[in-house]
């Protein structure tokens, strides 16, 4: 390794114990460059940032091969897969059913100090250290602009929150290099801009500690990054400066514009054959009611702390809705009220169908009605990750989380259609766990849209999704918004995924008296 190299990569191949995932690969990053890593979901990319961070093997590939890492294990990622990792940890240490009372399990405050001398998360009744009185005067709590939620649990806190809360934990941490993937998704847009400006300034300084960022789209990235190293197919597809790359994405966008057009068409097409080829296993339609969802005055607090606060708001039959406001305003809050998956929906005033919760409805009646992505879906799924990409299709009819009856051929056949419609031909029989992050998303969204929902309840569903996945799952809502059947409730910080039919707004103003905007566009 030169002086001026932090880490060389010569003829090495990246795996663990059962796969090989990057057969070939040669990278060098040096001191005063600033890398992205991109790629489409599935490509290589996250094999390689667990390679860097120590989780994956780099093996040698022949006796001229090279690996030096100047950082040694002194790397830490921050990314959607391990925020969801934290998430599953928290159910599994759960004592929720052994006590009188809900076990809100770490907190923010007790997680991040376990990098600053504090007990583990399996010693999260043991005493913290003296540093934890003062964690609000860090300048690193203040820089994530967390000091509202240290001490709410980790599995209350908002995918944003969730975000913000690993970042400073890994700021904290003190690691010489920190990877930081797709940092924006989930953020609202003071976030953002917040973030971004801490990657210019840590950039600027040039010393520690450097940063590696990744991402699933070249988009809102940062001034300071010098070279781009893009994966596709197990394979590095480019490696070099950011002019070239540029220079690179410019010829591809003008050359992929000329044939969208008509490849989205195709998928409208073929979407629809398939909607009409399935409809046999989404049952006979309900009776119809054209208010869908109705909140009357409803408020949902802990310890006096209000979340949302006398909030009325009524989704009619074919009225399309935008869910919009900044990290923690009670965006997801108020989807959960509608799944069921928030207990305060039965001490308030919450009609689903005609039928207000809690006066004896089946929770089965209210699934058939509704087709859900969130952050919570993808953290059960990963639980039970064992299950087959096309079970998962078929528990999208069944209202399950897995599959506990023998598949019909009926379904097969139709889980199968899907599958080719989003890109997965050929792969029913992966597992869900061996997808990437976005992949994983791309099959929930696909399940939440089989079996043509009335309300079809989607927070963030395009986190971590590449600009390939992303246009095709934007069209698919589309399509499934014009077929007049199905509702849209659509939680987004991104302005650009924003769909035309989405012309009503719920927007949340936590802390204002009201808390909440109705607008029309």
């Amino acid at each position: 390794m030169n002086k001026n190299s932090l880490i060389s990569v010569k003829n090495c191949s990246i795996q663990d114990i059962k796969k090989t995932y990057i057969p070939q690969l040669d990278w060098q990053m040096n001191d005063g460059e600033t890398w992205l890593v991109t790629g489409p979901n599935g490509g290589g990319k996250n094999e390689f940032l667990r390679a860097l961070a120590g989780e994956l093997q780099m093996k040698l590939n022949s006796g001229d091969g090279i690996y030096e890492n100047s950082f040694g294990d002194s790397v830490e990622i921050v990314s959607l897969e391990k925020a969801a990792r934290l998430i599953e940890e928290e159910r599994e240490l759960d004592e929720s059913e052994y006590m009188d009372r809900i076990d809100i399990g770490r907190t923010g405050r007790r997680f991040i100090c376990e990098v600053l001398g504090g007990p583990d998360a399996k010693h999260k009744n043991a005493p913290l250290p003296p540093v934890a009185q003062r964690l609000e005067t860090l300048p690193e709590v203040k820089l994530c602009g967390i000091e509202k939620i240290l001490d709410r649990g980790l599995q209350f806190m908002s995918t944003g929150e969730i975000r913000r809360t690993l970042l400073c934990r890994c700021l904290l941490s003190r690691k010489k290099l920190l990877i930081l993937s797709d940092p924006f998704s989930g953020l609202d847009a003071d976030s953002r801009r917040i973030l971004l400006e801490f990657f210019e300034r840590i950039s600027e300084k040039k010393s520690l500690p450097y940063i590696i960022l990744a991402m699933e789209r070249y988009h809102e990235i940062p001034s300071s990054i010098t070279n781009v190293i893009e994966f596709a197919g197990g394979n590095v597809r480019f490696s070099g400066t950011r002019s070239e790359y540029e220079k690179l994405l410019a010829e591809r966008e003008e050359k992929d514009s000329q044939s969208r057009a008509s490849r989205k068409d195709a998928f409208v097409t073929e979407l629809r054959d398939i909607q009409e080829d399935t409809a046999a296993l989404n049952g006979p339609s309900s009776e119809e009611n054209d208010d869908l969802i109705r909140l009357n005055d409803v408020n949902v607090g802990w310890d006096g702390n209000y979340v949302l606060k006398n909030l009325n708001w009524t989704v009619r039959k074919g009225e399309h809705w935008l869910i919009r406001g900044p990290n923690g305003s009670g965006k997801t809050t108020i989807l959960e009220l509608i799944t069921g998956d928030n207990k305060q929906v039965y001490c308030n005033d919450v009609h689903l169908f005609g039928m207000k919760r809690g006066s004896g409805e089946s929770i089965w009646d209210i699934k058939k009605q509704l087709g859900i992505v969130s952050y919570r879906l993808h953290v059960e799924y990963r639980m039970v990750g064992s299950t087959d990409i096309e079970g998962v299709i078929i528990s999208g009819f069944r209202d399950t989380i897995g599959i506990y009856e023998a598949k019909t051929d009926i379904e097969i056949a139709a889980a199968r259609k899907w599958l080719k419609l989003a890109g997965f031909e050929g792969r029913e029989k992966e597992s869900f766990s061996s997808l990437s992050y976005g992949e994983q998303r791309a099959v929930l969204i696909i399940r939440a849209a089989v079996k043509c929902p009335k309300v079809l309840i989607l927070d963030e569903p395009c986190h971590g999704l590449d600009d390939n996945y992303r246009q095709k799952i934007l069209d698919l809502l589309e399509t499934v918004a014009e077929t007049g059947t199905t509702s849209l409730l659509h939680v987004t910080h991104d302005p650009s995924e924003v769909l035309e039919c989405e012309k009503h707004i719920l927007e949340l103003h936590p802390g204002c008296d009201p808390m909440y905007k109705i607008i029309e566009r």
